[in-house]
């Protein structure tokens, strides 16, 4: 199976680098900018499940793309997506599997739209990675798990190939059936850590020692859980408690990915990860006003600073 890599940052770059480490066929689409870097200090992987040095991988640029790739895996940012889709466009043939693993939800109908639905597959991964200044990927964490399925929630002959291909890759990796209820299950958990972090500027045991500060993440989340039952994929009931402990832990140094993008200055998720909740939670007449002041607040950051 020849698997495309969309990037070799920070997700991308661990797993298809794992993927690479254990004999795949992986190449990884990337820019002109990352691509001299990957030349000059080869992929590296830092992690404490293992540190990898895997020289200069297979790569390749857009304008150079002549060919259909077997598996498409998508792991830019969500406010990247259209120029990612420019970008390995010409890689995608009638058979090709794309698998995106893009926080929120509306990815999903945007690939299916540019591509058709048989060929966009529903995934998402749980991992906490990071690129140095030197391109060196620093796995954080020892979570390392993929899930992915057909978005219909059927078995597909693919789907086993694929989970053949990417097992024993020295990461986690599932077939799932219900993989769009898991992935709303995931939604809720980050517009809930995303919103309750960013708006507060705290990390979740900060916000939880303020008075009415659990009242207020609380409220979050059951904005988020509203949308998810609204849109036919309520969370079920040991996500949902999982959501609220995580954010209502005393003392927990958690921020979001998002809150520490805000801290540095950088480009967010504000529109994929808020923004799109909220236009779900008008269209179905729900009234949520923790999620409208969230999205206020995100939008002004990106305005201050002009994104």
């Amino acid at each position: 199976m020849r698997i495309l890599i969309v990037g070799a940052g920070a997700v991308g770059g661990y797993f298809g680098g794992k993927l690479l480490e254990a004999g795949r066929d992986v190449t990884f689409l990337v820019r002109p900018g990352r691509a001299a870097a990957l030349k000059e200090t080869g992929l590296n992987i830092k992690s404490p499940l293992g540190d990898a040095a895997l020289g200069v991988p297979p790569m390749v640029q857009s304008q150079e793309l002549n060919e259909p790739f077997d598996l498409i895996i998508l792991s830019c940012k969500a406010y990247d997506l259209e120029s990612a889709i420019s970008g390995f466009s010409a890689g995608v043939g009638p058979q090709s599997a794309i698998l995106p693993l893009l926080n929120g939800m509306r990815h999903i109908s945007v690939l299916q739209e540019r591509f058709g639905q048989g060929a966009v597959l529903g995934g998402q991964c749980v991992i906490s990675t990071t690129l140095d200044e030197v391109g060196t990927i620093h796995h954080l964490n020892t979570k390392n798990h993929l899930t992915f399925g057909e978005v219909d929630g059927n078995t597909t002959k693919r789907v086993e190939e694929i989970t053949a291909t990417l097992s024993d890759a020295g990461f986690a990796v599932r077939a799932s059936s219900k993989i769009m209820l898991e992935m709303w299950e995931k939604w809720v958990i980050l517009a809930s850590l995303a919103g309750s972090t960013c708006l507060m500027r705290a990390s979740v045991g900060e916000i939880n020692a303020a008075p009415g500060g659990a009242e207020f993440a609380l409220s979050l989340v059951e904005e988020c859980r509203s949308v998810a039952k609204a849109a036919g994929y309520e969370p079920r009931p040991a996500a949902l408690e999982a959501t609220r402990a995580l954010v209502t832990e005393k003392g927990s140094p958690m921020t979001a990915s998002m809150f520490r993008d805000i801290e540095h200055g950088s480009r967010i998720e504000a529109d994929q990860i808020i923004g799109d909740l909220l236009a779900r939670a008008d269209a179905a007449g729900l009234d949520s006003p923790v999620l409208r002041v969230i999205y206020c607040h995100l939008k002004a950051y990106e305005a201050r600073h002009g994104y």
